[in-house]
């Protein structure tokens, strides 16, 4: 068997091109541009990798971007100071605080002071407690990718067997939970799991979300499983720096039915989901119809 591969820049595309489209909508036919507002406090290269990349692809969609860099030691209380003018902006839809933050910031506070509705990363607990109890929410990117793409391949995920291995509160969590609104029969599995082979081959659909670079090879995986892989790990091989999942991506392929790929699967994913956010949470601010196809 050879999986089928999940192809996850190809959708984050066409994700970005209904994005764009509802976003045209909206200012024809109601005057309202959206608007995401990114924060970035130091000087991480990755971060600020990521946030130039959210920029551009907020722009490309017709979106209105608003970008704050702020210096590593920026007080906390001025980092606050500015969310809460970002609250109050109505031409901001969407913020995002770009993590990790500096040590003597807490993220939790930060967050969490964050208009929930806002709160397009989906993290804060107004939105984590929505998410839980089945309501509507602003959902987590990085999951709100991953189960756009199970929905697409599958169709309906009623009753199938997931196992999410990861328990984090950004992957794991959120997308155990988006499973059981799909009422699909979930486990969350993680380090300390009992025979964690035995738990893998039981899944229809495999969630890798550790942070453990190849830690989940193909004898774990059912023949005929949908694997979703979310890490991304730099490893050295021969030599050479390679980005690399949690599950051994050649192994799994020839036992999976479907597989997405690292790069190329989830990791696109995330940011056109960010921007779907923002969409959705512009409409919500106005009253409107939420845009078909970008929410969970």
């Amino acid at each position: 068997m050879t999986a089928t591969i999940i192809d996850g820049k190809a959708f984050a595309a066409t994700v970005r091109e209904k994005v764009a489209v509802h976003v045209a909508r909206l200012k024809a036919d109601h005057g309202v541009t959206p608007g995401l507002a990114v924060v970035l406090v130091g000087e991480d290269p990755a971060s600020e990798v990521y946030v130039r990349n959210k920029g551009k692809q907020t722009v490309e969609c017709g979106m209105a971007s608003f970008e704050h860099k702020l210096v590593a030691e920026t007080p906390e209380a001025d980092l606050l100071a500015l969310i809460a003018r970002l609250n109050a902006d109505p031409a901001v839809h969407g913020i995002l605080v770009q993590l990790p933050l500096p040590g003597h910031m807490n993220a939790d506070k930060v967050i969490n002071a964050i208009d929930p509705a806002k709160d397009v990363d989906g993290f804060h607990i107004s939105n984590v407690g929505l998410l839980g109890t089945g309501q509507k929410s602003m959902v987590p990117c990085t999951p709100l990718g991953c189960l756009m793409m199970l929905r697409d391949h599958h169709g309906s995920l009623s009753g199938l067997n997931a196992v999410v291995v990861g328990r984090s509160n950004i992957v794991g969590k959120p997308m155990a939970q988006l499973l059981l609104n799909e009422s699909c029969t979930v486990t969350i599995a993680h380090s300390r799991t009992k025979d964690l082979a035995a738990v893998c081959r039981g899944a229809d659909i495999l969630v890798a979300a550790v942070g453990r670079p190849e830690m989940i090879p193909g004898e774990w995986v059912k023949p005929g499983a949908t694997v979703i892989d979310v890490g991304i790990n730099r490893i050295e091989r021969d030599g050479k720096t390679k980005l690399v999942g949690d599950v051994d991506f050649a192994s799994a392929a020839a036992v999976a039915g479907a597989i997405t790929p690292v790069p190329g699967g989830v990791g696109p994913m995330t940011i056109a989901c960010l921007l779907a956010n923002t969409v959705t949470a512009c409409c919500r601010s106005q009253g409107l119809a939420e845009p078909e196809g970008l929410t969970a």
